[in-house]
């Protein structure tokens, strides 16, 4: 944890790192939703006749929703705030997810899934403007790091949970069951979420350490053709448009890699998974804390944030390999490397949108950026599954997902040298 100045007699608090508990909450549960359908994916392929390419169509539709809903929901939190927002957005994938169970069909599944992506969506924007309201900004790439491991915990539990009753029950129960914790969420955001300056609980010293930053970032809301007329934002949607695809690939193809490739079936599928999110988990919050040491050795912040991202795309590299191993051990390590290395560059590049904007913008840059991965991982999808019917192989998915990062920060660096901050008229 970052260290803290703080007068004799005043007792900090830690209100903040709650708030950031609940985030990483509502980030596992995320993402344990939308894994179920990858998991089942062996079984709905025998249950419903489910092809390669029906299933990238599905695919498809939850990442169509997810564009379509990030760019309106980064919009709709900045305007109604965050306790609202996350109500919202999570009571209506709460009961997508659950109707997976109702779906007999490749189209009814593309209809859950489009639901789905359209409630997941308000996720990030509403969790990253949490960080920027309740965060110094020195905190922030540490707390998105906290958070976002979230992603990893929730992939571990959907193998944990889901061969389990999909084998004793039905993989229609797996849907209900994962679909039904988000509303225990809800209840405890209901009850203990408040803004900074109306939180019962929080010390003064807290709130103090907070707003540190909060006169030159609490700036009015800047409109989105305003926001598009930006450098910083074309750098941090093109970052994401770039690799964001490799994440969702990994989310929806790793179950049916690791199944083609090593024969292994759903009792076994869970293994493998569980080693590759664990890893990604200690990589989400190594990568958020990997700018400190740089601090420490001299380097402005946001040379430091730059740095981080560099050393994160270039431990994504050794995966180009994995296409072409025999060895199963030797496929999860080298993925559960790229996979940790890839969530420590996630939480440094949503980190840059609160670096270069002020806190009312954020939601809003956050959704435009996701909008755009979400693009990127729709065309991905559609082709892995073209690629993979006509050449049953992931040699080349597996060398595309090697390069893109280090491309992505070379296209970051020369649009917006030093991550320089906007200049917003007051």
């Amino acid at each position: 944890m970052v260290a803290e100045e703080v007068s004799p007699g005043f007792r900090l608090g830690h209100v903040r790192w709650t708030i950031c508990a609940m985030l990483f909450a509502a980030t596992s549960i995320n993402y344990m939703d939308r894994q179920v359908i990858a998991i089942l994916k062996p079984t709905l392929q025998h249950s419903i006749g489910l092809t390669e390419i029906n299933y990238s169509y599905i695919v498809d539709a939850f990442q169509f929703a997810y564009a379509m809903g990030l760019l309106l929901a980064g919009r709709l939190v900045d305007k109604i705030g965050t306790r609202i927002g996350y109500i919202l957005v999570m009571g209506i994938w709460s009961l997508s997810a659950m109707g997976h169970a109702l779906a007999n069909s490749a189209f009814e599944f593309g209809v859950a899934r489009f639901f789905l992506g359209l409630g997941e969506s308000g996720n990030f924007p509403t969790a990253i403007k949490t960080v920027a309201e309740w965060f110094p900004q020195k905190e922030r790439s540490l707390a998105t790091g906290i958070f976002n491991s979230g992603s990893n915990i929730g992939a571990v539990l959907a193998p944990l949970i889901v061969p389990w009753v999909a084998l004793h029950y039905s993989w229609r129960a797996a849907f209900l069951i994962t679909g039904s914790f988000s509303a225990l969420w809800i209840l405890w955001w209901y009850r203990y979420y408040r803004k900074p300056a109306d939180h019962p609980t929080l010390t003064g010293a807290e709130l103090r350490h907070i707003y540190q930053e909060a006169a030159e970032e609490m700036r009015p809301n800047i409109p989105w053709a305003r926001l598009l007329g930006y450098r910083q934002t074309w750098a941090f949607a093109i970052g994401k448009f770039l690799t964001d695809p490799i994440w969702w690939f990994f989310l929806f193809w790793l179950p049916s890699y690791f199944s083609a490739r090593f024969h292994l079936d759903l009792a076994r599928i869970g293994l493998p998974l569980i080693v590759v999110y664990n890893v990604s988990t200690v990589g989400s919050i190594a990568g958020g804390w990997l700018p400190t040491p740089f601090r420490r050795l001299g380097f402005s912040q946001p040379a430091s944030r730059l740095l981080a991202m560099l050393v994160c795309a270039c431990a994504v590299v050794p995966i180009f390999s994995a296409g072409s191993l025999h060895s199963e051990w030797e496929a999860i390590w080298l993925i559960s490397l790229a996979a940790a290395a890839h969530q420590g560059w996630s939480a440094n590049l949503f980190t840059t949108a609160s670096d270069m904007f002020p806190r009312s913008a954020v939601g809003a840059v956050v959704g435009l950026g996701g909008m755009a991965g979400s693009i990127g991982g729709m065309l991905f999808a559609t082709s892995t599954g073209r690629i993979l019917h006509l050449t049953h192989s992931y040699v080349t998915l597996f060398a595309i997902s090697a390069t893109v990062y280090l491309l992505a920060l070379l296209i970051i660096f020369l649009l917006v040298p030093g991550l320089k901050k906007v200049e917003v008229p007051v």
